[in-house]
């Protein structure tokens, strides 16, 4: 090391002080501290590869090495090699290889010293997921896209500290890429360190540990665990969802011969894959609660309450093990997901189930024919892409569907909303070169359903909308959020006029035939249908995966009526009049959720989670009074993300009631002055 780099290291080396349980300090020292925020500290700033890391001050000089070579800590030889005197395969050798490094860093902060002077690659296998094409459809952003990460330093070393114990604090550096805990005395390891989900590389070798704790297989992101010369007989079956890792360290410990021979034989990707395919279901979560919004009834009519349900269930051939290598293949399979989405479909009862990415076969063949015995009917509409493909291709494009309970609503009108068609039906999109390079090329789709109560003859428009994934069209999102509310405000117009309903006889039996318990049905008088001044009078939902967090341009269009036309999302392109004068529509929608701030996510996984799902309501009409909680946060603490066994997405199903607002109709009113005589002669 130069001159500078040494001073570096001298200054401030002995940062593990701040880490160590107070349990393990001067009684009552420290207590209450509260952990420092380490970029405050100018000028005490160590450089780690590219990473930089601030540190404590520390006799550095003084310090001597804990462990020799000869000997370690747990009373192992550091020339234990599993009882093989020949490594038997080249990926073992690497095991080995890596060991003898890992048994060789004895100095005190080994890896921030040699940072600068040495770069070392680990290889490894595909741990039993192939990899294949992404899937654009299902891509997210990451949260560890540079563009998101401002932290200076990501990576830490208290390698050769003696530590016994970690204090919590240490967990709470979620943004942390790199960890280095070899040659200490922890004999535990806190169940907090699966907060540190960013972490690629962690290093426990030269320890005492004798488990590990279920909570690791939340770090998902790892490529490298080393767990060199520990006491470990076994490992947590949750290991299983760490589907990129790398390379496994475990030479040195007393493992089982089931995982041992494994990993000896086929190296890390199998053990990890064996680890995921044999471990148990977990324990069910308790159920989402429903939150109650207002229990005021402004309405004696049952007619008047409305459900919706809006569901991405992850279409059947977007569910790959190389794009969810976390989820067991059992769990992915969609034998066992559309069985348990069909499940929850029904337990929620809803008036209108808007449903995404649902392939025509699943639809013809599955959700049709189960969901008809609930009293549902499907309005369906695949992506435009079907159209050019044969058609045992074009079965399994996925569309939008929405159901709705026939017994309660007339189907009036359907409409597939394709956001290619509509933008080459503006002349203004068409003239501008940017429509044709981004948004022409999506083939998303919305449906648009009008409906009348049977009974009350109120009329209302379900909207099953799914925009374009990528975050790095925000543009394009914008420009289809544009074109949809366009769309709905034409179709509102005309449905303003539609004229009434004249047959709304429900025919229940096709033979005749009374109910088995032979009692009829009470006949209900049916209202006429309500006429509306306006498209924007008629009551609006509106569902679906927008694919936009609550911070966007989607957002603000939809929920404030109108988006200027310098909005950043739309970035600098040229989209006619939508940037030149901006966009509007009539409509006062609300976010559901927006009642209480939204959930805390709608999508679920290791790269990306969020809100990007939401069910918008017309405020002008509806009262929101109801809606379906989070899920579970002590469940979450396993769960690196979905789908999984009990959530058969990586999205959560979005339920909300409403109940009509009452319409106040105008009448005539005549001034009454008491009784008059008649004063003609």
């Amino acid at each position: 090391m130069n001159g500078t780099s040494h001073q570096q290291f001298n200054l401030h080396m002995n940062m593990a002080k701040q880490f160590q349980h107070p349990g393990h300090q001067q009684q009552g020292h420290h207590q209450n501290q509260q952990h420092q925020d380490h970029t405050g500290h100018n000028g005490h700033v160590t450089t780690f590869g590219n990473h930089q890391h601030n540190v404590s001050t520390g006799g550095l000089s003084n310090a001597a090495p804990h462990f020799t070579p000869a000997r370690m800590q747990n009373g192992t030889p550091n020339n234990v090699q599993n009882g093989l005197s020949k490594p038997p395969n080249d990926h073992w050798a690497t095991q080995m290889h890596l060991a003898q490094q890992s048994r060789e860093a004895t100095q005190p902060h080994h890896y921030a010293r040699n940072a600068n002077t040495s770069k070392t690659t680990l290889a490894g296998g595909q741990n039993g997921v192939r990899q294949e094409a992404d899937r654009e459809e299902r891509n997210r952003a990451t949260k560890g896209d540079a563009a998101e990460r401002q932290q200076i330093w990501m990576a830490l070393d208290f390698g050769g500290q003696g530590l016994k114990s970690i204090s919590p604090a240490l967990f709470d550096y979620s943004f942390l890429d790199k960890l280095y805990l070899n040659f200490n005395k922890l004999s535990y390891l806190s169940p907090s360190v699966g907060r540190l989900r960013s972490l690629t590389h962690l290093d426990l070798s030269q320890n005492e540990l004798r488990e590990l704790p279920a909570e690791i297989g939340m770090l998902v992101n790892l490529r490298t665990l080393l767990l060199f010369d520990n006491q470990l007989e076994t490992l947590p079956y949750e290991m299983g969802a760490l589907y990129q890792l790398e390379v496994l360290g475990v030479d040195g410990n007393p493992l089982h011969d089931e995982f041992k021979n494994i990993i000896v034989e086929h190296g890390t990707g199998e053990l990890i894959r064996y680890l995921r395919e044999q471990a148990q279901d977990p324990d069910p979560p308790s159920d989402r609660d429903w939150i109650v919004l207002d229990d005021t009834p402004s309405s004696n009519s049952p007619q008047d309450k409305i459900t919706a349900l809006s569901y991405n269930t992850l279409c059947d051939k977007y569910a790959t093990q190389a794009q969810y290598g976390y989820t067991p293949s059992r769990a992915l399979a969609w034998e066992h997901r559309r069985e348990v989405l069909l499940d929850e479909i029904r337990a929620r009862d809803a008036d209108f189930v808007c449903l995404q990415e649902i392939d025509q076969h699943s639809y013809n063949e599955y959700f049709r024919g189960a969901l008809a015995h609930n009293d549902y009917k499907g309005v369906y509409f695949q992506k435009i892409r079907a159209r050019t493909m044969q058609q045992k291709d074009a079965d399994f494009v996925d569309g939008c569907v929405t159901f709705y309970k026939n017994s309660k609503y007339i189907l009036l009108d359907k409409q597939l909303i394709n956001f290619t068609e509509c933008a080459l039906d503006r002349k203004d999109l068409t003239s501008a070169q940017d429509v044709f390079n981004r948004v022409m090329p999506r083939d998303d789709i919305a449906v648009l359903s009008f409906y009348e109560n049977r009974v009350s003859g109120a009329r209302l428009m379900v909207v099953n909308a799914h925009l374009f994934w990528d975050p790095q069209f925000k543009d394009v999102k914008v420009v289809q959020a544009a074109l949809l509310m366009d769309h709905v405000t034409n179709m509102a117009e005309k449905y303003a006029k539609w004229p009434a309903c004249t047959n709304k006889t429900l025919y229940r039996y096709a033979n005749g035939e009374k109910e088995d318990d032979g009692v009829e049905e009470e006949p209900v008088e049916l209202g006429p249908s309500l006429k509306y001044s306006s498209g924007a009078d008629i009551p609006l939902i509106m569902c679906g995966d927008f694919n936009s967090k609550p911070d966007s341009g989607v957002y603000d269009l939809i929920a404030h009526g109108s988006l200027p036309h310098d909005h950043p999302d739309l970035m600098s392109y040229t989209y006619g009049k939508i940037t030149e004068k901006g966009t509007s529509h009539p409509f006062s929608l609300k976010s559901s959720y927006s009642n209480i701030g939204e959930l805390p996510f709608t999508n679920y996984t290791p790269g990306f989670t969020g809100v990007i799902d939401y069910i918008w309501y017309s405020s002008n009409a509806f009262q929101a009074t109801g809606l379906l909680g989070e899920v579970d946060p002590d469940y979450l603490k396993r769960v690196p993300g979905f789908p999984n066994y009990h959530f058969p997405s990586d999205h959560l199903a979005l339920l909300a009631e409403f109940v009509l607002k009452s319409k106040k109709e105008k009448k005539t009113v005549e001034a009454d002055f008491g009784p008059q005589r008649d004063r003609r002669a």
